[in-house]
């Protein structure tokens, strides 16, 4: 019954377009009418707790059974990370500024939220003089959807809370300067790195997975806004794999298609103060034993962005192609 409730979920918030689109490119490519399309995701909808959209994007026309088992889709997500970071503590991930307070030590730039702003009319008229970029966002924001980033000669102190007010941003932070070589991938955006962690019932930090998320002419490195993931090796933090897009009709990407710099073998710089970065953190506030970390790579060393309580599944399995539940089951 619970997977029947969740297929409803599923269809009440589809994007009906892309849906299309994939069911388009699966006839096209796979040879697949229509109506076995949706009797062949609604079945291993109910069967292997995906969402339609996860059907094409884990490719389950070409998977046996078995294959299919391994795939951590949206519902057994939903409920690992119900048990991993319990409704009662995942708040202080869910807010950005709950987050930057908890975790301070481990940020390379500063944040400010807007009641800070309001209760000292001052700091506006500092922060413009004292950086050339700023960036606002949302403090419950997911996938990059609100942020945006503003020179500071384009703004007035005078009116910035209230130009906040207007766009619904209550929250503004420093602008992060990338490293050089991560700058030279793709200059369109940060381009962070995402490494998931787990807490085992002995306390220990296991890493589920690092990724790179490269920007592709965007301002943001979300997979969600149409940007490519790549998986990195934990030991050695060298990319070993192409790029890929949650979009099944874009192909991979081993040279990135705008600075055309590779992908595949590109090395991480300052890779073990990154992951020293993220196990010293996971163990801060374990309440929430599963966290997937953004961590930004500076000139001077790894400083984290943010930690989400509902890290992504596709960012997680899509750029090594294969399923990872087995990760979940054994902690």
């Amino acid at each position: 019954m619970r997977r029947v409730i969740y297929l409803g979920y599923y269809f009440r918030s589809m994007n009906w377009s892309l849906l299309r689109r994939f069911m388009r490119h699966a006839r096209k490519w796979e040879g697949m009418g229509y109506a076995r399309q949706v009797f062949a995701f609604v079945r291993d909808s109910l069967r292997y707790n995906i969402s339609p959209l996860e059907w094409y994007q884990f490719g389950f026309a070409m998977l046996t059974p078995e294959q299919k088992s391994t795939w951590a889709g949206t519902g057994t997500m939903y409920e690992f990370q119900l048990r991993a970071n319990p409704t009662a503590e995942r708040g202080l991930l869910d807010d950005k500024r709950r987050f930057y307070r908890a975790y301070r030590e481990f940020f390379r730039h500063s944040l400010w939220s807007i009641d800070e702003l309001t209760h000292d009319p001052s700091l506006a008229g500092r922060l413009l003089k004292e950086h050339e970029r700023l960036v606002f966002k949302t403090s419950n924001g997911k996938c990059g959807s609100t942020v945006q980033v503003h020179r500071t000669t384009d703004l007035r102190p005078d009116v910035l809370v209230a130009w906040m007010q207007e766009r619904g941003l209550d929250m503004v932070e420093a602008f992060v300067e990338q490293h050089p070589a991560l700058q030279a991938l793709s200059p369109s955006a940060v381009n962070t790195v995402r490494i998931f962690t787990l807490l085992d019932n002995a306390g220990h930090v296991r890493i589920l997975g690092c990724r790179l998320r490269i920007s592709v002419n965007c301002h943001v490195d979300n997979l969600a806004a149409g940007n490519l993931a790549a998986p990195i090796d934990e030991k050695t933090g060298i990319v070993t794999g192409p790029g890929v897009y949650s979009d099944i009709t874009r192909a991979s990407e081993e040279i990135h298609p705008i600075t055309g710099t590779s992908i595949v073998g590109f090395q991480v710089p300052f890779w073990e103060e990154a992951l020293a970065l993220v196990r010293r953190a996971s163990v801060k506030h374990p309440q929430n034993r599963s966290i997937g970390w953004d961590v930004v790579i500076t000139p001077g060393g790894p400083g984290m962005i943010e930690g989400n309580h509902d890290w992504c599944k596709l960012v997680w399995q899509l750029p090594v192609r294969q399923g990872l539940k087995h990760l979940l089951e054994v902690a």
